[in-house]
């Protein structure tokens, strides 16, 4: 029962990414594109607060080596998929161009850094049912900022609202694959973890710095309201995080 259970707890998180998208839906493609500098800050940020709070566990366990290689690696992957993406004219379905591009490199870097979030959820529930839970809704929450995130570019690209519901979701598919993993081979994910979370960390933060940030603040006219989204949305992570350790 203990497996199922994690397993359909994963797949809420899942779900929960998909609501994050939601607000952005709303807004829909005019609105984005009249607030962009200020969702491009939101993004980035939420991203940054992401993959910080990535780090915190392999900090506090001292993981100094797996962390700051899996970094490097994570590093080395995103500039290595902008290359392969920039000489080549992406294209989903009836979209293309920048805004589509970014798109593809924010659904990556998501689903890549879910896979340690499943492990986390795994290793907790397989510990403890009191621990897990604690994680089960951490990740829950903090996964609604993460679909914003996702669906930010896919609405300014001009992709319908349930295309960018369920691309949020599909971010997250690697919880579910990576809990009943983590918690059938506790031992072993528990190794891979501080390489996974450096990694997912590390990618994230390079697309943050190399993509969303100049985005954001591509001209003096857009710096008031991306510094607007970019402070809020590292604040407000940063309560969320306060909020789940009290």
């Amino acid at each position: 029962m203990g497996l199922l259970e994690v397993f359909l707890l994963a797949c809420v998180t899942a779900l929960a990414t998909g609501v994050g998208a939601l607000p952005v839906v709303w807004l829909g493609t005019v609105r984005t594109q009249r607030w962009r500098p200020l969702l491009w800050g939101v993004a980035a940020g939420v991203m940054a607060a992401a993959s910080i709070g990535l780090l915190v566990e392999p900090i506090d366990k001292e993981q100094w080596l797996p962390l700051i290689l899996g970094g490097a690696l994570g590093v080395a992957f995103l500039i290595a998929g902008r290359r392969l993406m920039g000489g080549h004219d992406i294209q989903i379905g009836q979209h293309s161009g920048v805004d589509t591009r970014r798109s593809a490199l924010i659904f990556i870097v998501l689903f890549v850094h879910s896979l340690p979030e499943g492990f986390a959820l795994g290793s907790s529930w397989s510990a403890d049912g009191a621990i897990g839970l604690f994680v089960f809704i951490a990740i829950a929450i903090q996964n609604i900022p993460e679909g914003t995130a996702t669906a930010i570019p896919m609405a300014q690209a001009g992709f319908s609202g349930k295309q960018q519901f369920w691309a949020a979701v599909g971010t997250s598919v690697p919880q579910p694959i990576g809990a009943v993993v983590a918690f059938v081979l506790v031992e072993e994910v528990s190794v891979l973890l501080p390489w996974s979370l450096g990694f997912a960390a590390g990618a994230m933060l390079a697309l943050v710095v190399l993509d969303l940030l100049p985005d954001a603040f591509g001209s003096r006219d857009s710096w008031g309201l991306a510094t607007v989204g970019l402070v809020g949305s590292i604040l407000a992570m940063a309560a969320l995080g306060l909020l789940l350790v009290v």
